[in-house]
C-alpha cells in the first residue's frame, strides 16, 4: 500500500502544502494562490485540500504530517532576544508575544484542528533542515554541498552542509541576529519597498545605481570574514527592539530617512540598492567558496529566501568553484513544506533515493492545479465568453503570429507552478525584440514600476546563442550576460548624459524587452521533455520570426498572486491591456468579449508589494 506524507509551512509568510506518495511529489501549492492574498501566512487549508484531491486521498490516508520548523525553538529565540534588550524590546514583545503563545506555541493543536482532527503522527523539522532537504533531495545530484540562506529560522540564518544518498548533515551555521536576509530586508524597507516581498525590486533597481555606499556598509554595518561568516552592528538596526527594520543611526549613515512607499525613486535609492546587492553577492560567494573548500564536492544545492537572488546565483555559477549548481524553485518558506515531507520520507522512514539520471525531481515545478478542456469550456460557456477552440499546432501558430505583431498574450495552460516564478503555465507573454514591450507590460498590464525587468524564456538548445550561459536554467533563478554580439553599445554622449532611471528607455540589445540596463537577463531555459506545449509555442514563434525566445512574466497584476483558476485569468485579462488569452486549447480575442463591467477601485483588492 502506498504511503502518503503531507508537508506544511505556515504562520510566517508564504504558507504552502506539499504531498508525497512513496517519496514522489504528487502536488504542491502556496495558499496565496487560492485566497488571492499575496504571501498569505495563514494555515494552508486550501492548498492542503488541493493536494489531497490531486492525490485522490483523504486526510485519513495520510501516514505522516510534517511542519517545516520547530516553534518551541523559535519561541526560545524570540524570548531570549527580548530579554537581551529589555526594556527596549518590551513594546514589540507585547505585540508579538500573545500571538506567538496563542497561534504558534500550541501549534500541534492548531495543525490537527486545521486538518479536521487528524490523529496520525505529526513531526517537526528545523527550519534550515527543511530548506536543505528541499534543495538536495529533489536535485539531480547523488552527492552535493548544500548552502541555505534566509532571514531567520529558529536560530540559524545561514547554514552549509552535505547531502549524500538519502542523508543530509548541516555542519556550520550563522545565528541570529546576524542575518544576510535581514540585512537585505533592511535596505528593502529603507528604499521604500515591502519586506518579504519587495527584495526582488531592490535587486532589479541595483543596476541603475552606483556602489556609493559599499564602503559604508562594510565599515559600519557588517564585519565580513573571509569564510563568509559575519557580524551585524545592531546599533543601526531596529528589528530586535522596535517595529521597523532600521533606526535613526541608519538614516545618518545613508543621507536621510527611509523613502516613503510609492513616492518617486531618486538616485539615492538606486545607489543604496546597488550597494547592498554588491555586498550580498560578496557574502554569498564567500559562503559557497567555504562550502566547496570544506566539502571538496563539485556540486552545490541552494535554498532559503536569499537563494532567490538570481543575480548572486549567476555569479556563483560563473565565478564560484562549483561545476554545477541547482536551486530549489520554491527556495523561500513555501519550499519548506516540500523539504519537511522529503525529510520524513528519507530520514524518518529511512527510504533510499533512487538515481536521478541527471534530471531533477521537481517536474518543472508544475505541481499545482490544472483544468481539463471540459472544465475550461464549461467555465467559458457559463459566462457567455467568446472563444475559438484550436488544435495545438494551429493554436501555437496563431499565438506566435499575434506575438510577432507586438500583441500581449495571457497564457494559462497545464499545472500551476510551485514557487514565485511563472514558468510557462501561468504567464503573460510578449515579443522580446520589441523596444516598447517592457514599458507597455510594466505600466499597462502589470501596473508596476517601469524600471523592473522582464525575463526571457529561451529554447534550451538556443540559450548559448543569446546569453553567456551553457547550462539549464529551468526555474528562472540564474542571471546571465547577453551575448556581446547582440548588445547595442552606449555612445560616449549617452555615457556622459544618461544615468540612473534615464537608461530605462535605451535599447540594450536586439532583444531589448528582456535585456536589463547592465546587459543581463534572468534566463529561463525551456526543454520539450519538461514543458512540451510551452516549448512548441516558442518554437512556433521562432519559425515566425527567427527568434527562439519570448518575454515571460507572471500572470497577475502588481500585488496580486499569480492566477490560479480560469476565472482569475479571465478577470486579469479583462482588467488589463492584455490583447489575447489562451485557456488550454481555447483562444480568446479581447475585441470579441462581452462588455466588461468597469470596477474603478479593483486595484485596491491587492495590497501593493
Amino acid at each position: 500500500m502506498a504511503r502518503h506524507i503531507l508537508g506544511i509551512s505556515a504562520f510566517y509568510h508564504d504558507s504552502a502544502a506539499c504531498l508525497l506518495r512513496d517519496g514522489e511529489i504528487v502536488a504542491a501549492a502556496q495558499e496565496e494562490r487560492f485566497t488571492r492574498k499575496k504571501g498569505d501566512a495563514s494555515f494552508p487549508g486550501n492548498a492542503i485540500a488541493f493536494c489531497l484531491r490531486a492525490a485522490g486521498v483523504g486526510i485519513g490516508d495520510i501516514d505522516f504530517v510534517g511542519f517545516y520548523d520547530k516553534p518551541l525553538l523559535k519561541f526560545e529565540r524570540i524570548l531570549e532576544s527580548y530579554l537581551g534588550v529589555v526594556p527596549r524590546g518590551f513594546v514589540q514583545f507585547l505585540k508579538a508575544g500573545p500571538l506567538w503563545i496563542k497561534e504558534k506555541l500550541f501549534l500541534d493543536r492548531e495543525i490537527r484542528k486545521g486538518l479536521g482532527g487528524y490523529e496520525g503522527e505529526l513531526l517537526y523539522a528545523e527550519h534550515h533542515e527543511s530548506h536543505a532537504a528541499s534543495a538536495f533531495y529533489p536535485s539531480p545530484f547523488d552527492e552535493a554541498a548544500i548552502v541555505t540562506m534566509d532571514g531567520v529560522g529558529e536560530w540559524a540564518t545561514a547554514t552549509w552542509g552535505v547531502g549524500h544518498g538519502n542523508g543530509i548533515e548541516l555542519v556550520k551555521e550563522i545565528r541570529w541576529p546576524d542575518s544576510l536576509g535581514l540585512l537585505y530586508s533592511a535596505f528593502t524597507y529603507f528604499t521604500g519597498f515591502k519586506v518579504n516581498s519587495g527584495e526582488y525590486k531592490v535587486m532589479g533597481l541595483a543596476p541603475y545605481g552606483r556602489p556609493k555606499y559599499v564602503d559604508t556598509i562594510y565599515r559600519e554595518l557588517i564585519d565580513l570574514r573571509e569564510d563568509g561568516s559575519f557580524r551585524l552592528n545592531q546599533k543601526y538596526f531596529n528589528y530586535l527592539t522596535g517595529l521597523t527594520m532600521t533606526g535613526r543611526g541608519f538614516e545618518e549613515l545613508f543621507d536621510g530617512p527611509p523613502r516613503e512607499p510609492e513616492t518617486k525613486l531618486t538616485q539615492r535609492e538606486m545607489d543604496l540598492a546597488r550597494s547592498v546587492q554588491e555586498v550580498c553577492e560578496e557574502v554569498m560567494l564567500r559562503m559557497v567558496r567555504t562550502a566547496h573548500r570544506e566539502t571538496g564536492l563539485d556540486r552545490l544545492c541552494l535554498a532559503g529566501g536569499v537563494a532567490l537572488n538570481c543575480v548572486g546565483n549567476g555569479r556563483i555559477l560563473r565565478e564560484g568553484p562549483f561545476k554545477e549548481v541547482w536551486i530549489q524553485p520554491a527556495a523561500g518558506d513555501a519550499g519548506g513544506a516540500l523539504g519537511v515531507a522529503q525529510l520524513i520520507w528519507h530520514r524518518h522512514c529511512r527510504q533510499e533515493r533512487g538515481a536521478a539520471g541527471g534530471r531533477d525531481r521537481m517536474r518543472g515545478a508544475s505541481l499545482g492545479p490544472e483544468y481539463s478542456p471540459e472544465e475550461l469550456e464549461s467555465f467559458l460557456g457559463s459566462r457567455g465568453i467568446a472563444y475559438t477552440r484550436l488544435d495545438r499546432p494551429e493554436l501555437f501558430h496563431r499565438v506566435a503570429e499575434v506575438l510577432a505583431n507586438e500583441k500581449v498574450v495571457g497564457w494559462f495552460n497545464g499545472r500551476m507552478e510551485f514557487g514565485p516564478r511563472a514558468l510557462g503555465n501561468r504567464s503573460i507573454l510578449g515579443d522580446p525584440r520589441s523596444p516598447r514591450m517592457q514599458a507597455q507590460m510594466n505600466l499597462k498590464i502589470k501596473f508596476r514600476e517601469g524600471f523592473r525587468p522582464f525575463a526571457p524564456s529561451v529554447l534550451r538548445e538556443r540559450v548559448g546563442e543569446y546569453f553567456e550561459m551553457a547550462c539549464d536554467s529551468p526555474y528562472m533563478l540564474l542571471v546571465a550576460p547577453v551575448k556581446e554580439e547582440r548588445r547595442i553599445p552606449m555612445t560616449e554622449e549617452q555615457r556622459q548624459e544618461l544615468w540612473g532611471i534615464d537608461l530605462l528607455n535605451l535599447p540594450r540589445s536586439d532583444i531589448p524587452a528582456v535585456t536589463h540596463v547592465d546587459y543581463s537577463a534572468r534566463v529561463q531555459t525551456v526543454s520539450r521533455d519538461v514543458n512540451p506545449d510551452y516549448y512548441d509555442l516558442i518554437k512556433a514563434f521562432e519559425r515566425e520570426t527567427g527568434c527562439g525566445a519570448l518575454v515571460n512574466t507572471s500572470f497577475n497584476v502588481r500585488g496580486e498572486p499569480i492566477v490560479c483558476t480560469p476565472e482569475d485569468a479571465y478577470q486579469c485579462f479583462m482588467r488589463t491591456h492584455i490583447d489575447y488569452l489562451v485557456l488550454g486549447p481555447f483562444f480568446l480575442d479581447k475585441t470579441r468579449q462581452p462588455k466588461w463591467q468597469e470596477e474603478p477601485d479593483w486595484k485596491k483588492e491587492f495590497q501593493l508589494d
